[in-house]
């Protein structure tokens, strides 16, 4: 997955691929996002993992997340799906 930066330095990933990995068609997909069901955040590393970023995207209880390195390159990538209870995290937060 390519991910590039905009000029204000957000993020920009490509909405095919993304939904891809929710299972989701690009209508679907772009449906969500106009009604605002697609929450993201993004980490930031310290110590040993200075220059990496964390980005994470939510779409109900589906987690996609991406490790950056210092050149956003995915260096991995997993899909997880939130326990019950949890609470959505919105703000800008350190790796862990």
């Amino acid at each position: 997955m390519q991910i590039t930066c905009d000029d204000n330095g957000d993020f920009v990933l490509n909405p095919a691929e993304l939904s891809s990995r929710f299972g989701l068609s690009g209508g679907e997909f772009k449906r969500k996002l106009q009604m605002g069901l697609v929450a993201s955040t993004v980490e930031m590393g310290e110590g040993e993992d200075a220059g990496k970023r964390r980005l994470s995207l939510r779409i109900g209880n589906r987690i996609w997340r991406a490790i950056l390195d210092s050149s956003n390159t995915v260096i991995s990538e997993e899909m997880t799906f939130a326990r019950a209870g949890t609470m959505k995290r919105t703000s800008r937060r350190t790796l862990a």
